[in-house]
This record gives C-alpha cells, sequence and structure tokens, in this order.
C-alpha cells in the first residue's frame, strides 16, 4: 500500500474513531452524524437526515465486513486490512459523497462555499488547516467555490487506493522521507 493511501487510512481511522477510545463502534457514527447535522443548519431537515441515515449505513457496512467476531468493535488492524478495498465499500461510499456534498450545497446551486464545506468537514472531525488545504487542492472559483460533484467525487477517490496526488491526501501528514 502507498504511503499516501496508508496515511490516509490511518487518519480516517482517527476521525472515525470519534470519541476517540481507539476503535470504531456505532456511537463513534451516531456522535459524526449529530456533529454534522448540527453545522448543516442550512439545510432542510430531511437533507440533515439523509446524512444521519448515511453515517449509520456507513458503520452498518464496516461491522457487517469487518467485525467478524461480533463485538461491535473495529480496532485499526481489522480497518486498515480491508476498508479500502473498493469493491466491498463503493456502494456505501458514494452514497456517503452524494449525501455530504449535496448537504454542502443548502442553496440548490450546485456548488459549495468555503464556509460550509470547513464547517462540515471539521463537524466530521477533520482539522481545520488540513480542509482548507483541501478545499484549495478543488480549485475554488472566483467567489471561492468548488462544484458539488467535484468535492463528492473526491470524496470517492479518498476510498480508491489507487488514486494519489488527489485532493483529499492533503487531509493525512505528507509521507515520511
Amino acid at each position: 500500500m502507498r504511503d499516501e493511501v496508508l496515511n490516509r487510512v490511518r487518519v480516517l481511522f482517527s476521525v472515525l474513531d470519534a470519541d476517540g477510545n481507539g476503535v470504531l463502534e456505532q456511537a463513534d457514527f451516531a456522535l459524526m452524524g449529530s456533529r454534522v447535522d448540527a453545522a448543516a443548519s442550512r439545510s432542510t431537515p430531511a437533507e440533515r437526515e439523509a446524512m444521519r441515515a448515511e453515517f449509520r449505513n456507513w458503520w452498518t457496512a464496516l461491522a457487517a465486513a469487518l467485525d467478524t467476531d461480533g463485538d461491535g468493535r473495529i480496532d485499526f488492524d481489522e480497518y486498515r486490512g480491508v476498508v479500502l478495498s473498493p469493491e466491498r465499500f463503493a456502494d456505501t461510499v458514494a452514497t456517503f459523497a452524494r449525501a455530504l456534498a449535496r448537504l454542502g450545497d443548502p442553496e440548490g446551486r450546485g456548488t459549495v462555499a468555503r464556509d460550509v464545506f470547513l464547517t462540515l468537514m471539521t463537524a466530521i472531525g477533520f482539522a481545520e488547516d488540513r480542509v482548507d488545504a483541501v478545499f484549495d487542492a478543488f480549485g475554488p472559483s472566483a467567489d471561492d467555490r468548488i462544484e458539488v460533484a467535484a468535492w463528492e467525487a473526491g470524496i470517492r477517490d479518498f476510498f480508491t487506493p489507487d488514486k494519489v496526488g488527489i485532493p483529499g491526501d492533503r487531509l493525512a501528514d505528507p509521507p515520511a522521507a
């Protein structure tokens, strides 16, 4: 696994472990869903609920694939081994990406403003300075917006192990020299 991808796995595991106890559990996804719901105050209740449902679906898919002992917990070794298998999680990632990217467009313009992007991504748990770098990597317009479709594709790319040099790589620490 390339360094960029392994760094993404580490960062994502850390973010998904919303309570910081070292394992992924259903409560982590409920917590992230609550944070994003609160951060998306300009979106409709239906859009916010759709996003919460996607957090629940994400947990369900991960647990079904990775929680082989049925204890309701996924540690880093279990997670790292298979989570970036696109064929196993492509549908889950695609629906999550669609819901999150659309939540970023409460005006329905087809674009996401920097402040909304920053608010949603930090609500998930990513570091603010990294989120700004990702937004910049998408090449925002003169009015500081990115295309919803570009963000959605960027989320899917983040979960694809053969994609490197993508905007989402900026969420992770650079590979060790």
